[in-house]
């Protein structure tokens, strides 16, 4: 196997995939319960769902310290490569990257910062195809044109079932998630380019149509017919993400899927039941 010319590590923005390159270090996010606070890690998902759902308080999240990117540094350094990137969530939606600048300035290390441009299943695609240049001993450089195609290429869509798990975090209004209530609309929410915030593609009728509509919006980017790669997400209910697949199979052939648990910290603000996926047309850039 060759050399690797760097390693790399990433936040706890990511939801990895066994089907992908995700195991590198991490720094965490963590959260809040009134006075507790944990590492996203150290709680275990059902009683972080349990706990969303009781309330009282309804938590809150915050982004990886500095500490905690250093610590993460610190675990890259030991494997042994001269190079460190650090991947982060969208900078529009997360301090993270800040947390990360100053870590490298105390860390003493060669480490190149990027911006994932999004988070959960995308900062994964973004990861794979890092995680892949440094497997085959590539360049810094051709790692990062490669993670700049996927980050370019790659689109997150979810809806969730409830809107009130939204405006508890203060992401909506409440006359927004009371009149949403009333009509049982559900918004698609995807992560707009290249500001990396959070927007609105479209609102459909029910938890049911939010599915459809992601399916809806991926041929809407991609085209009728073209094959896609999905890592798709589900919060309590992984029949969701099934679901998901299926109406997205109506439209495309399905060159690789994988589902999985959205992480702790997108499901404080989405409520337990809320379903997605990452897209990205075809083939990775190094197979083409």
């Amino acid at each position: 196997m060759t050399e690797p010319q760097f390693t790399v590590v990433t936040d706890g923005g990511l939801d990895a995939y066994p089907g992908l390159k995700n195991v590198v270090p991490v720094a965490p996010f963590s959260v809040t319960f009134g006075n507790e606070t944990y590492a996203m890690h150290e709680l275990p998902r059902q009683e972080l769902i349990d706990r969303i759902l009781a309330g009282n308080p309804h938590p809150s999240t915050s982004q990886p310290t500095p500490q905690a990117w250093l610590d993460a540094y610190r675990q890259a350094a030991a494997q042994g490569a001269r190079k460190i990137v650090a991947l982060t969530i969208s900078t529009g939606l997360s301090g993270s990257a800040n947390a990360a600048e100053q870590a490298r300035e105390l860390s003493g290390l060669d480490i190149q910062l990027f911006n994932s441009g999004s988070l959960s299943a995308a900062q994964a695609f973004v990861l794979h195809a890092l995680m892949t240049a440094a497997e085959r001993g590539e360049s810094l450089e051709t790692a990062l044109r490669w993670a700049e195609q996927v980050r370019d290429e790659t689109e997150l869509y979810f809806t969730v079932e409830t809107l009130d798990f939204l405006q508890r975090g203060g992401r909506i209004g409440k006359v927004a998630a009371t009149l949403g209530g009333l009509l049982n609309l559900k918004p698609v929410v995807t992560v707009e380019k290249p500001s990396g915030i959070y927007t609105t593609a479209a609102k459909a009728r029910g938890y049911k149509g939010g599915i459809r509509e992601i399916a809806a919006q991926i041929t809407r980017r991609y085209g009728e017919g073209t094959p896609v790669r999905l890592a798709l997400l589900y919060g309590s209910h992984p029949e969701d993400a099934d679901a998901l697949r299926e109406q997205i199979a109506a439209s495309h052939p399905i060159v690789w899927a994988e589902s999985g648990p959205v992480n702790g910290s997108l499901m404080v603000h989405t409520g337990p039941r809320a379903v997605g996926t990452a897209a990205a047309p075809g083939a990775w850039p190094w197979e083409r």
